[in-house]
């Protein structure tokens, strides 16, 4: 390694999340901004980003100097090989070299992996998921993302385009999905479906804590928590709904690929994540072979919303 620390980022539509990790892999510096994507250029993000790893650098007094890599996800579809972000649908990336942008500009390599790839990678590496060598992850935030690891390695599949099994079809005449297809795992246990039916409920007259919340799009997942202590039917409801679905997807990828290790994470398992698991658990053995079940476990990740920061530590590592 040429330098002594690594600068991992967690890009979103709304948010870039950064650290510095040490030569020990520990996070000694953290930052989060907020970031605007709609309407933004690639420059203009780009910027956004550049000025987040600036201002770590200079915030914690490191020597730039002695930073050896750089690394960042982004949601979409991404060649990670070569560094190129060939669409994502929340930022305005299109066949966006971004490696060779941000290397023009630091001086040092820079990597970029899918954000879900590299939270599975994260967990694999550093998390639940250590010693386990095939490996399932749902993450469940304002979309549905899904990651891979097969064999001890992570699987991209054709094009990169592996693992959209948020777009798992559940039922055919189920709610429309962003994609364009209904009935998706994703309209059904991601932010966006779990806010979508607690919008369909209110408009029919039900009351919740949450209506403010899902007015204009989707709920921040600690008040999803705060709603489930204090007891709101409608949005333990729209988690029954949420976690049945999870179930049945989940019973699907265990008959398919025989995992030993399901993990679930993204924000909304960091904030309910045990009431998650219990339903799941509840429920899954209905939806899979039980010569099958038998030998996978099913856990929530470990690191929380550091899971795509270790996984971007992990590919700057070559791990």
């Amino acid at each position: 390694m040429a330098g002594k620390y690594n600068i991992c980022l967690d890009v979103g539509g709304t948010k870039v999340l950064g650290a510095i990790f040490n030569e020990k892999n520990e996070i000694i510096y953290r930052l989060k901004r907020r970031s605007k994507s709609g309407g933004d250029s690639s420059a203009d993000v780009e910027q956004v980003i550049a000025s987040v790893v600036e201002d770590m650098i200079k915030e914690s007094e490191i020597d730039p100097k002695k930073v050896n890599a750089i690394a960042s996800c982004a949601p979409g579809v991404i060649d990670q090989k070569n560094g190129i972000v060939l669409f994502t649908p929340n930022l305005p990336w299109r066949n966006y070299n971004i490696r060779a942008a941000m290397e023009k500009r630091f001086k040092v390599p820079f990597f970029v992996g899918n954000d879900v790839n590299l939270g599975v990678l994260g967990e694999y590496h550093f998390g639940a998921a250590r010693g386990y060598k095939n490996i399932v992850g749902f993450f469940v935030g304002t979309g549905m993302g899904g990651g891979l690891i097969l064999n001890g390695e992570l699987f991209t599949g054709n094009q990169f385009k592996a693992a959209e099994y948020g777009h798992m079809v559940l039922n055919a005449e189920g709610p429309l999905c962003n994609c364009g297809q209904r009935g998706c795992l994703e309209a059904f246990s991601s932010k966006q479906g779990m806010s979508a039916y607690i919008r369909q409920q209110i408009s029919r007259g039900r009351e919740t804590v949450m209506a403010a919340e899902v007015q204009d799009g989707v709920f921040r997942s600690r008040r999803l928590k705060r709603a489930l202590e204090a007891g709101d039917t409608v949005a333990m409801e729209a988690v029954d709904r949420a976690c049945h679905y999870l179930a049945i997807a989940t019973g699907n990828m265990i008959n398919t690929l025989s995992p030993d290790l399901v993990v679930y994470g993204g924000g909304v398992i960091e904030a309910a994540g045990d009431l998650f698991l219990q339903k799941i658990l509840a429920e899954v053995d209905r939806y899979c072979m039980p010569s099958i079940r038998n030998t996978v476990k099913l856990t929530t990740a470990a690191l929380g919303d550091d899971s795509i920061l270790y996984g971007d530590l992990a590919m700057i590592l070559g791990m």
